[in-house]
């Protein structure tokens, strides 16, 4: 915006700091007077001590790291590759469709995936869709089976209580105190 109104070093200088607010603005502040001769001096010394805070951009490489965990579903890896590869400008979705499929964890999806070819992302995401509504369904028939436990014990009516249900009884009428003391 500052380059719109003038390329005029002075007011590039001057006009700089009223873009510049919180830690930005408390650098600039702590700078010794007449330390900045020209513009492109000011800006090399805000860059070099801005250097850290610079948002690194991921390039198409970094999506080969991307691995579908053990234990992950189809479903979080997909979200999660998604969202990265939103983050690379220019990804070309060939480079993005093989990463994906490098990506997954061996099993039966991966094999399917070899064997369908899928050309393209469409392609690719249609077959993920069946497969991550089929282990949906699968995990929801799991949370529904009762345990091993479960089935092995003996149904109960939902009022007893197995406590109450089961009571001692006595094998003698009588029992000897345990302060008595022996006849002889």
């Amino acid at each position: 915006m500052m380059f719109l109104y003038s390329d005029s070093d002075p007011i590039l200088c001057q006009s700089f700091p009223t873009f510049l607010d919180g830690t930005a603005l408390l650098w600039f502040s702590n700078l010794p007077k007449g330390c900045i001769s020209n513009f492109d001096e000011f800006a090399k010394l805000f860059t070099n001590h801005f250097a850290a805070s610079k948002i690194y951009v991921r390039d198409s490489d970094y999506l080969s790291t991307i691995k579908q965990g053990q234990h992950e579903s189809l479903k979080e890896y997909m979200t999660r590759f998604t969202e990265v590869a939103m983050q690379i400008p220019d990804l070309n979705p060939e480079v993005q469709l093989h990463a994906i499929k490098s990506g997954l964890h061996p099993g039966n999806f991966q094999k399917a995936i070899v064997v369908a070819k899928p050309k393209t992302l469409e392609e690719f995401r249609e077959k993920a869709t069946g497969q991550i509504e089929i282990e949906e369904l699968r995990e929801a028939q799991k949370n529904e089976r009762p345990t091993k436990r479960e089935e092995e014990r003996p149904h109960r009516s939902i009022n007893k209580d197995p406590k109450k249900s089961f009571k001692l009884a006595p094998k003698f009428d009588s029992y000897t105190k345990f302060n008595t003391k022996k006849k002889t």
